[in-house]
């Protein structure tokens, strides 16, 4: 099935085709280790119509929380002094470790 084509479905129409689909890669593996599949390059079709429809789905729940966040209040912005500070790498000189060296740079 091609990708524009589940885009004129429903959210709950791809659900129930990636349920329906998901079951018909189970059956065709079953099938193939049985060697009662006739065309094992259905497995691979039905794997990646799998993957397109849960990209459809993917995509739909991210416009769906994109539009949510838009039309909600707009979020502040996140200051300097709240971020968390960048670590300092501590040298290691002679016998000492550099967890020794940590330590002592952050008294």
């Amino acid at each position: 099935m091609k990708a524009k084509d589940m885009r004129e479905k429903s959210l709950e129409d791809l659900r129930e085709l990636e349920k329906s689909l998901a079951h018909d890669a189970f059956q065709a593996k079953f099938k193939n280790f049985t060697n009662r599949l006739d065309d094992s390059s259905q497995i691979q079709k039905l794997r990646r119509d799998v993957a397109r429809v849960k990209t459809l789905l993917g995509e739909m729940q991210r416009a769906k929380e994109s539009d949510a966040s838009t039309s909600s209040a707009p979020q502040q912005e996140v200051s300097a002094k709240t971020k968390s500070p960048t670590k300092t790498k501590a040298v290691k000189t002679g016998a000492r470790s550099a967890k020794a060296a940590q330590s002592e740079a952050t008294k």
